[in-house]
């Protein structure tokens, strides 16, 4: 009897049943898709009951998002999208995979909406002045919102009205409305209601079977997506790109020095690889550029501190604008942007005084640094002779007649020969 308990128990394990698990939380990027394609790959390797994706997200790339949900789409394993935990948001980008899911969940205290797709365009797309190529955009996505809505019988109305009005609802709405299926407090909860549910995949009927008893696989995230999912943070990017500011200015402002302009230079092409991944704003990149611009200019031009108060300025205003928060909830924290304001100032405050301390100082170098030195007398001055000044004899004119030996103050510099006075009488 105990053999065969331990064979029935073996046997039930062996034949258990995986749910794979993925977390997104950021913004929906390259990385975000690489994780999705990674997940729903080792998924259909092992034969996974269903993929769970838990997201949390602001939104992100349109682009990005079409190529997830074309993924979501095309899988033959239902995937379950998850809004959680409390507090989370499918927001933007976050609507149209949400929509695209076999299964759509959230948990309690969470919110979906607000797809607009202004500012989803990213790094390196023309920016828009007329209006008919945001129109376009937007009704474009407005139709990928109802078909995807559509495709698993969900409320098209509202889909449509996320992407042309930024409409954004709690759980309890989206369960009311038909936008979601479910609203469940936890990962266990989840499981437990999706425990039979039929679900439909490509037209044909797929059933969920015993998903509450199933092992639960989160496999890490490998090293690769890790970096780049740091980098992707838009804090990051935009630290990274302030050392490369400071980098590239060192390195002009002491040529020769290679480690600042190495350091700035690596950093600033990070920053731009973590920018292009970010959906952001031209007139914050240009006024962030044209900063660098004017602190290049204060090492050429004598401005006293004007052209760096006005690349201060820039760089401020620049990247209070460089995401766009209302739209797509990404944003550079306050807490980052004012503290490196602060600091550009002081940095450029004490290397603009050390300009002007320098122009104000005695020319201590060259010829011009010989006028004020003194001498000695090598050979009688009798209007000429010669003067030992810093160690080198130099010619010398002198309109008092003064002996060997005698002290004389340099007056002027007349090419390579000097003008000098006596210190004290000591004229012959």
């Amino acid at each position: 009897m105990i053999q065969l308990i331990i064979i029935l128990l073996f046997t039930s394990l062996v034949h258990a049943k995986t749910v794979q698990w993925l977390t997104i939380d950021g913004a929906i990027g390259p990385v975000a898709n690489e994780m999705l394609e990674n997940a729903l790959a080792e998924a259909e390797r092992v034969d996974a009951e269903l993929l769970v994706v838990e997201m949390d997200t602001p939104g992100g790339l349109l682009k990005t998002t079409r190529m997830m949900c074309k993924t979501i789409l095309a899988s033959k394993i239902p995937i379950v999208v998850y809004v959680a935990p409390s507090g989370a948001r499918a927001g933007s980008a976050g609507v149209f995979i949400t929509l695209a899911s076999h299964v759509a969940a959230m948990a309690p205290g969470t919110n979906i909406g607000a797809a607009h797709p202004v500012g989803l365009g990213g790094f390196g797309s023309a920016p828009d002045t007329s209006g008919i190529m945001e129109g376009k955009v937007t009704n474009d996505a407005a139709a990928f919102a109802r078909t995807l809505a559509e495709q698993h019988n969900r409320n098209a109305t509202w889909a449509e009205q996320a992407v042309r009005e930024s409409k954004s609802i709690t759980e309890n709405e989206a369960l009311s409305l038909g936008v979601v299926e479910i609203v469940t407090p936890n990962a266990n909860s989840l499981l437990l209601a999706l425990n039979g549910r039929i679900i439909t995949i490509n037209g044909s009927c797929r059933y969920a079977g015993h998903s509450d008893g199933a092992i639960v696989a989160r496999p890490p995230m490998s090293l690769r997506l890790r970096i780049l999912d740091i980098i992707a943070d838009p804090n990051i990017a935009y630290i990274l790109m302030l050392i490369g500011i400071y980098g590239l200015f060192f390195e002009l402002y002491n040529p020769g020095a290679i480690f600042p302009g190495v350091v700035g230079g690596m950093s600033l092409i990070i920053a731009f690889f973590s920018l292009q991944l970010l959906p952001i704003s031209w007139a914050g990149l240009l006024l962030i550029s044209f900063a660098i611009i004017l602190f290049i200019l204060e090492i050429k031009i004598t401005s006293y501190g004007m052209l760096s108060v006005a690349g201060i300025v820039s760089m401020t205003l620049g990247s209070l604008m460089l995401f766009q928060p209302g739209v797509s909830g990404i944003q550079v924290g306050l807490g980052l942007i004012i503290p490196a304001a602060i600091i550009t100032a002081l940095f450029f405050a004490i290397v603009v005084g050390m300009g002007l301390r320098a122009q104000s100082r005695k020319v201590v170098t060259g010829v011009e640094g010989l006028v004020g030195e003194s001498g000695t007398v090598t050979i009688d001055l009798n209007l000429n002779g010669k003067v030992l000044v810093h160690g080198e004899i130099w010619a010398a004119h002198s309109s008092t007649p003064t002996q060997r030996g005698a002290r004389v103050k340099v007056t002027s510099v007349n090419g390579m020969e000097l003008t000098v006075e006596p210190l004290s009488d000591q004229a012959s």
